[in-house]
């Protein structure tokens, strides 16, 4: 059996579902398809997804949201009407769709979860209505009634362990089946999402349940490239990478698939296949578990420009037990969470998404350890990228870290920091935001070549 994930891209437009469905059928071992809501069918366009968010926003602030919520059933009504899906599916999906906005109770991150839910649950309807009209046997499934149940948190729930249990029974489900991805259902009965491109979550947790013998994730990139193409024209392309490899590359914006995907498939030692579905002919990118052919120790650099750094000076902060956790424990009251902590003896900084520290809670955390913790010296450093190189070679290699700095230099970029766990996959650099680009470009022509690529 083979779980297949087809993004929001693939499924933007009527041209792009007939695609889809051409993939679906040119193999009988896709028995289990995991679709996305409808992407942008253009650089100008707005995702479902985020049509939906504007609804429910709309809703919650005035009460009506006729436009916002015309504008998703038409996206819906558009795209079934080419394929020519029977009426009855269209205005069940309109039902569905208007009917949600009935839920809003004063609770809004409940609201919203179950209103960005209708992409995907909607999508999935309209798939396996267009596949039906063939003639195939092929049917929606919901993912409460299949039992795919999660954490109590809106917008970022985890899978809670009962689920790959209840999900084994799609085993025994005749003919082709169409599961929506990005949410599922909590203990409570709410509909809770994962984080944003959570359908890569929903396709791995299905094929960790079924035992899949592939995950194939369809994107529309042909593969998994070594550097972002939007930096580097032509980058090198990676042809097999391990878990481990795309982890960290995910983490640090690689985002043709999800960090958190990769769990339930690395438990299982399910393979992955990153393939397009405007080119699938293409080889992709395949994701294993070891992979014995390494040419070269740096398989990918990734960079993202979307952190801040708490820095805290104390002397002799080494001698103070608990000091680390009681800082950490100011972030969690604050619901912060962190991404890295690299320290010295007197030193700690703590790298976080600067998307969750707006100026109110940045000001509340200075003042609480400058209060409780009596340090010396807190600031706050924004904009700072962070850029990963990654690879399994890395650890058999003397002198990567010597030969990252000085791609550094050579085009006058100060390291902000630099951390590197004991696995040696892979290295972090932190720097100021605006040297991202030059900083990546130096990397690449250091490790890859030409940075006009290959």
């Amino acid at each position: 059996m083979i779980v297949a994930k087809f993004g929001g891209t693939s499924l933007a437009s009527a041209g792009q579902v007939k695609k889809v469905c051409n993939i679906i059928l040119s193999d009988s071992r896709r028995k289990v398809i995991v679709v996305s809501a409808p992407g942008k069918r253009n650089s100008d366009d707005i995702k479902v997804t985020n049509l939906l968010i504007k609804c429910a926003e709309a809703y919650i602030k005035t009460s009506n949201a006729d436009k916002e919520l015309n504008a998703v059933i038409d996206r819906f009504a558009g795209i079934g009407k080419e394929l020519g899906v029977p009426d009855n599916v269209l205005a069940s999906i309109a039902d569905d769709i208007t009917s949600r906005l009935k839920l809003y109770k004063g609770d809004n991150e409940r609201f919203i979860d179950a209103m960005k839910a209708a992409g995907e649950d909607n999508c999935a309807k309209l798939v396996a209505g267009y596949l039906q009209s063939l003639g195939t046997d092929a049917r929606y499934v919901n993912p409460g009634d299949a039992g795919l149940v999660l954490s109590n948190e809106f917008g970022n729930a985890q899978v809670l362990p009962e689920s790959y249990n209840n999900l084994k029974a799609l085993k025994d489900i005749s003919g082709i089946i169409i599961f929506p991805g990005f949410f599922g259902y909590s203990r409570e009965g709410d509909v809770v999402t994962f984080p944003r491109g959570g359908s890569d979550i929903t396709g791995s947790i299905l094929a960790a349940a079924l035992d899949a013998e592939l995950y194939e994730n369809f994107t529309d990139v042909d593969c998994v490239y070594s550097v972002n193409p939007r930096i580097i024209p032509n980058p090198y392309p990676i042809r097999e990478l391990t878990y481990r490899e795309m982890r960290e590359l995910a983490y640090a914006g690689f985002n043709v698939f999800h960090e958190e995907a990769m769990v339930p498939v690395y438990r299982k030692g399910i393979p992955v296949r990153i393939r397009n579905t405007n080119n699938p002919d293409a080889p992709g990118t395949t994701i294993v578990k070891e992979r014995k052919n390494i040419t070269r120790p740096v398989i990918g650099i990734a960079s993202d420009d979307r952190f801040c750094c708490i820095n805290i000076d104390k002397y002799l902060m080494n001698r103070e037990i608990g000091f680390g956790r009681r800082v950490l424990k100011i972030l969690e009251d604050e619901r912060i969470s962190y991404e890295h902590m690299p320290s010295g003896i007197d030193h700690i900084s703590i790298v976080l998404n600067q998307q969750q520290l707006n100026k109110e809670k940045e000001e509340r955390i200075i003042n609480q350890v400058k209060k409780e913790l009596a340090v010396d010296e807190i600031s706050v450093m924004h904009n700072l990228a962070l850029i990963m190189i990654v690879g399994e070679g890395m650890s058999e290699t003397v002198g990567i870290a010597a030969r990252a700095t000085a791609a550094f230099a050579r085009v006058g970029v100060n390291i902000e920091m630099i951390n590197q766990g004991v696995s040696e996959i892979s290295i972090m650099f932190g720097v100021k935001a605006k040297d991202t680009e030059k900083a990546v470009k130096s990397l690449y022509e250091e490790f890859f070549g030409d940075v006009r690529g290959s």
